[in-house]
């Protein structure tokens, strides 16, 4: 009777087993049952294994079963190494991307934000099962580089209760909950999942105004110099974009965490300049991009360089000319400078990618200072560049050469950043009585950004490969998110091969008689040399 008994709790550990076995494999949301259904069937075959130990010992005794013993004993072996490679492989993993895009890989910008979370993330997806896949993929890379990050997939069909506590209303949202915050993604796209990312880590979206009536940038033109591109990252990147009149409005509005002046025809007005000193005194964020002047005859931006050199910085009445050949690389000329390398700052930490500024002038740091402000350069055209400063003979002939008496020697600075704590920054609002105290802020300062050209922002220079990170660089420098300051992420590249109508009937050909008559010939060729 006890023998009995036995068998059946060996069998039934037998089964418990297998069964798990196939639950992993084929119902991987069962998982948990599958854990402890294997533990229970280890313990099952353990008890009829101790309930047969005299059987046991008297088969050692015999030659044959000390020889299936040991072979036995080996395929256990290799099976427990088996298993201890993919534990550890699971947990210790390391992945390539060999497409020519990084396609599956996280761009820098989305490992920075992930690597510097300071609290647990979750995400969930709500879709249907057989969706989950498209979400997967993704976002385990997400949990992969921060232990911080947790990821449900939740069938809104089954969990109806679920989507309707989170306000989803179709498939395929992801739902991000961080410190409180919530906010939704409708796709699986990198770029998508980062910006909902940074949307729920900041909290707050900060506004970026483009100061008008100079003949800057038009920011909602698609057209080759319009700004309407690059207005696209700044919204991926959490930034509110709103046009701002100074001459109208009197003062640079309460809301602005960046003012950008991008590429002013003509001179600001001195109410605009006093606007602009009182904006930046109390903590403010200015960006301007200052182009050299197009013809002779431009009247020169007497009160915008006044303003810039009282913070130390100094635009060049030049041209900056790069004879280094690395343009035409990109399919520019002399009149386009390209970066390749940029002295050391937070803006250009990290990065890696050529940078070019089509018709720029140089901005030069005072040596020594003013006002106790000094400013950085961030960026500088090659050694074999200068500043042409005869612009008459430049415009009359379209020829230039290096005047070294007279023109500034390369490396030309043609971008320089200055910062220092506000010297009249308003307090932090006071938090009312109950209510949870926000983050903590950072330190309120003045920052000044200067480029030396305003084209490398435009919709036209956005096709060289770091203009766009980098502009978007400068203004999250600006409005000190320095943790968005990185690559972002790219478009997957097309790959695909385009035919003329041509060479798609060659194509043909070749595939349907070519081949198969050089196959056919080689197999004639041998028969007839083996009869021979």
């Amino acid at each position: 009777m006890l023998n009995r008994i036995a068998s059946l709790v060996g069998w039934l550990g037998t089964a418990l087993v297998f069964g798990s076995v196939a639950v992993r494999l084929f119902r991987p949301e069962w998982n948990q049952y599958a854990y402890y259904g294997a533990w229970a069937g280890l313990a099952c075959v353990l008890i009829y294994m101790a309930s047969q130990w005299r059987e046991v010992a008297d088969s050692f005794s015999r030659r044959q079963t000390r020889l299936g013993t040991i072979a036995g004993t080996t395929v256990l072996v290799v099976l427990a190494l088996l298993i201890a490679v993919n534990y550890l492989a699971s947990r210790r993993n390391k992945r390539w991307d060999l497409t020519a895009n990084q396609q599956f890989s996280l761009s820098d910008q989305t490992r920075q934000i992930l690597q510097k979370l300071d609290a647990p993330i979750k995400v969930r997806v709500f879709d249907q099962p057989g969706q989950f896949d498209r979400f997967r993929d993704r976002l385990n890379e997400y949990s992969y580089v921060s232990k911080q990050v947790s990821v449900d997939y939740i069938d809104m069909d089954k969990q109806p209760v679920e989507a309707t506590k989170s306000q989803v209303q179709a498939y395929g949202t992801v739902v991000f909950d961080y410190k409180g915050r919530t906010e939704r993604v409708t796709s699986s796209d990198e770029q998508q999942l980062t910006n909902g990312l940074i949307k729920v880590i900041t909290g707050t979206q900060r506004k970026v105004y483009f100061v008008q009536g100079h003949g800057e940038k038009d920011t909602t033109s698609s057209e080759r110099a319009g700004y309407s591109t690059i207005l696209s990252g700044l919204q991926s990147d959490n930034f509110a974009t709103e046009m701002l009149v100074l001459a109208q409005q009197g003062a640079v509005p309460a809301d602005a965490s960046v003012v950008v002046i991008a590429g002013p025809k003509v001179d600001l007005l001195a109410p605009e300049i006093e606007a602009l000193k009182k904006y930046l005194e109390a903590g403010g964020k200015l960006v301007a991009l200052v182009d050299p002047p197009a013809k002779l005859t431009d009247a020169p931006l007497s009160n915008l360089t006044a303003f810039l050199h009282e913070w130390a910085i100094d635009l060049g009445t030049n041209v900056v000319v790069d004879v280094s050949g690395v343009g035409q690389l990109i399919g520019t000329d002399e009149s386009v400078p390209v970066a390749a390398r940029y002295p050391a700052h937070p803006i250009v930490e990290g990065f890696r990618l050529l940078t070019a500024y089509p018709l720029s002038r140089s901005v030069t740091p005072v040596s020594g200072g003013v006002n106790s402000r000094s400013a950085q350069t961030f960026i500088e055209s090659s050694a074999n560049s200068w500043g042409e400063t005869d612009l008459a003979g430049m415009f009359a002939s379209g020829k230039v050469e290096n005047d070294k008496a007279k023109d500034v020697q390369g490396p030309v600075p043609i971008g320089a950043a200055v910062s220092i704590p506000a010297p009249a920054a308003a307090p932090p609002p006071a938090v009312p009585a109950g209510q949870p105290k926000p983050d903590e802020p950072p330190k309120p300062e003045s920052r000044l950004v200067v480029v030396g050209d305003s084209d490398f922002a435009a919709n036209f220079a956005l096709g060289i490969q770091g203009n766009r990170d980098l502009f978007l660089n400068i203004v999250n420098w600006a409005a000190q998110q320095e943790n968005l300051i990185s690559i972002r992420p790219k478009d997957p590249s097309d790959r695909r091969l385009t035919l003329t109508a041509s060479q798609q009937v060659a194509v043909r050909w070749l595939a349907l008689l070519v081949v198969p008559a050089l196959i056919w010939g080689a197999g004639i060729y041998n028969w007839s040399r083996r009869r021979g």
